[in-house]
């Protein structure tokens, strides 16, 4: 299945000069949206998480399936001011601006086996950011999973040691 023909490329979004991968028109695709959950979960199936860490918002379109594939608990990872117990925060830089996120302090517990997904790795500056959190609070960072990376941005390099599965990429 080719899944990058799946995948609209809107050019100049949401600032000139970036290629915003627009992944509705892949997970609108039923029997693509399928592939993709089952490919993933078979990958780290093994390796038997205990929960999955999505990223708001498009990584919880891929971590919630997952979670449940995968027969782990989801853990939410948000814009601040959206999660309504203690969190734990952390600011970081992206490709074109500044953020920050937050995860609820007691998500995680120590030592809990965590896979992280989002839609896509660019630079590496937000999933770096969520693993962060997700050392913060004691979690043991099992893998990371994307539908796709952005291979030139070399997000990769921020990611520590551990299993990365991303199901197209881009190369330039």
């Amino acid at each position: 299945m080719n899944l990058k023909e799946l995948i609209r490329e809107i050019p100049d979004f949401p600032q000139p000069g970036v290629s915003f991968k627009d992944i509705s028109t892949l997970i609108g695709n039923a029997e693509a949206f399928h592939y993709v959950i089952e490919t993933i979960a078979e990958y780290y199936r093994a390796s038997q998480p205990e929960v999955i860490v999505g990223i708001e918002s498009r990584g919880y379109i891929l971590g919630a399936p997952l979670a449940y594939a995968l027969n782990a608990g989801f853990i939410l990872v948000r814009k601040p001011g959206k999660l309504p117990a203690e969190t734990e925060r952390i600011d970081y830089s992206l490709e074109y601006g500044q953020n920050s996120l937050e995860i609820h302090k007691d998500a995680i517990r120590p030592g809990q086996k965590v896979l992280i997904v989002d839609d896509i790795l660019a630079t590496g500056g937000t999933v770096s950011a969520t693993a962060e959190l997700v050392r913060r609070l004691g979690g043991e960072i099992t893998g990371y999973a994307f539908l796709a990376e952005l291979d030139f941005l070399k997000g990769r390099a921020k990611l520590e040691e551990a299993p990365i599965i991303s199901l197209v990429h881009y190369v330039d």
